[in-house]
């Protein structure tokens, strides 16, 4: 995977860079002024440049109102989206008529999304409103950003802020970088996942901040080749794979890699979780290495008996296997004195779980536990708390 992945990198940024000297459409010269809204402006600047190979879409330094906005593809060729200013979103649900996104880009391929600019949800009246917690058929509020069906790809140095529901959500896209991205909401927030990932490939996060109320990256079904590295999370409820198996026909999931990471007073650190009463499914080779836990809730959890606010029936066993695990050089601190859970399903018992180099002490001191349910894990080097083999 990596000697694939590192040759599609610099073919990728080989491409992009044919962006840097294309002709330049600001968003003023199509009548956008700071403080207004820009929704028009915008989609003509983003079609007279996708008829362009290797244009600039700029939208400059002030804040701008934005409504809801799908720039699609395919373009004539790379093709970058700069902001540099704030974007601000309609604060009422109502103005978006049922879409599940505010700025959508679709079916582009060289893709670069840059500039240091912010697009701002302006969540809080719709917090409000999500009632996914109690019900399990809830409406989905929109998304800040939407990338469907990028390829070859690259999104820095930007920031999404207070998204009313997911903040940047992927679908089926391949060979996408993120480096340098902030993502902030509220610990309170609800089901803000920084990003989430699902069925996609080749997927690259960097040296990326994000402290939210949900998932800071959530990594749903038929994902093949995710690599997270150099990520701090927190607030949030950590990284998770999954969940998976609520649905039918989900596809496998293979190939995860989360390296090198920091996690910040969360509710959770690494993390998979599948829901019982599943449908078969499969997630394997996924590997979590050389992380910081400072002050976490439940560090390391595998939990295939996942199932918020009674939203199922846990009656029978989850039918999602989990296999070729590893969680190597996790050390730090846990708010929870059981700070290793791996609770797996007695339909399909975890196997080939690994740990190794464990060193998580309990932050109200004395010793922290482990817990194994359906597993025997191989354990090497330190185990602090002991492994449950």
């Amino acid at each position: 995977m990596g000697k694939n992945f590192s040759i599609a990198t610099v073919s990728l940024l080989l491409l992009l860079a044919s962006t840097n000297a294309g002709q330049v459409f600001n968003v003023k010269s199509y009548g956008a002024k700071p403080n207004g809204d820009i929704t028009q402006a915008l989609t003509q600047a983003w079609k007279a440049a996708c008829a362009v190979a290797g244009s600039k879409v700029v939208i400059s330094t002030g804040a701008y109102e934005l409504g809801p906005v799908t720039l699609l593809g395919p373009c004539k060729g790379a093709i970058e989206f700069n902001l540099q200013g704030t974007l601000q979103s309609p604060s009422d649900v109502e103005s978006f008529k049922g879409k599940d996104g505010w700025v959508v880009f679709e079916k582009i391929d060289s893709l670069t999304v840059s500039g240091g600019g912010v697009f701002d949800g302006k969540g809080q009246t719709a917090w409000q409103k999500n009632n996914c917690a109690k019900e399990s058929n809830c409406d989905k509020l929109p998304m800040n950003i939407r990338f469907n069906f990028i390829t070859n790809s690259i999104v820095q140095d930007i920031t999404s802020k207070d998204s009313k529901f997911f903040h940047i959500n992927l679908l089926e896209c391949k060979n996408l970088q993120f480096q340098h991205v902030t993502i902030t909401a509220p610990a309170d927030s609800p089901n803000t996942d920084g990003i989430h990932i699902g069925r996609s490939s080749q997927i690259n996060i960097t040296n990326a901040n994000i402290g939210t109320g949900d998932d800071c990256i959530s990594i749903g079904d038929g994902n093949h080749d995710i690599i997270i590295n150099q990520v701090t999370c927190g607030p949030g409820h950590g990284i998770s794979v999954g969940s998976l198996g609520k649905y039918e026909n989900e596809q496998p999931v293979s190939g995860i890699r989360v390296i090198g990471s920091t996690f910040i007073n969360t509710d959770n650190g690494v993390r998979i979780k599948t829901w019982p009463a599943s449908p078969v499914g499969t997630a394997s080779d996924m590997h979590f290495e050389n992380i910081t836990m400072k002050n976490v809730a439940n560090p390391i959890l595998i939990d295939q008996n996942y199932c918020p606010n009674k939203q199922c029936s846990n009656e029978s066993p989850s039918k999602v296997k989990i296999s070729n695990v590893s969680f190597k050089d996790i050390r730090g601190t846990s708010s929870t004195q059981e700070a290793v859970k791996f609770i797996c399903s007695k339909s399909v018992p975890c196997q080939q779980v690994v740990v190794a180099n464990i060193d998580l002490t309990y932050k109200e001191g004395g010793s922290t536990t482990s817990t194994c349910v359906n597993v025997q894990p191989t354990a090497s080097g330190k185990q602090n708390p002991p492994a449950c083999t």
